[in-house]
């Protein structure tokens, strides 16, 4: 397990590069990636309004994502050097939930 430190320093790291990865795709499809004080929000005007929200939760060494009416814990995976669920990365998952958003009617 991450000391708090290390747990902060990768959650922060985490977060940033999961905005720079969300970047093109919002670009294109017109919703905003916002990193503010630790806790990245994706928000969509379009096909419907809506809110991610992704931050770090010290206590249990996750990064917690709050999307689409679920809620998703990510936990360290040192062999990845990345914050998982199930095996899929932070960025990977923020990119498909987006994707899955952007296709709802």
């Amino acid at each position: 397990m991450l000391s708090e430190q290390d747990f902060r320093l990768e959650a922060d790291r985490a977060l940033e590069q999961a905005q720079r990865a969300l970047l093109p795709l919002a670009d294109r499809e017109g919703f905003e990636v916002e990193l503010q004080n630790g806790v990245l929000q994706v928000i969509f005007e379009d096909p419907a309004p809506a809110k991610f929200v992704v931050s770090p939760n010290a206590p249990v060494r996750q990064v917690w994502v709050s999307a689409m009416s679920r809620s998703y814990k990510l936990s360290w995976a040192g062999d990845a050097s990345a914050f998982t669920l199930d095996g899929e990365p932070l960025a990977a998952l923020l990119d498909r939930l987006a994707r899955e958003h952007l296709r709802r009617q």
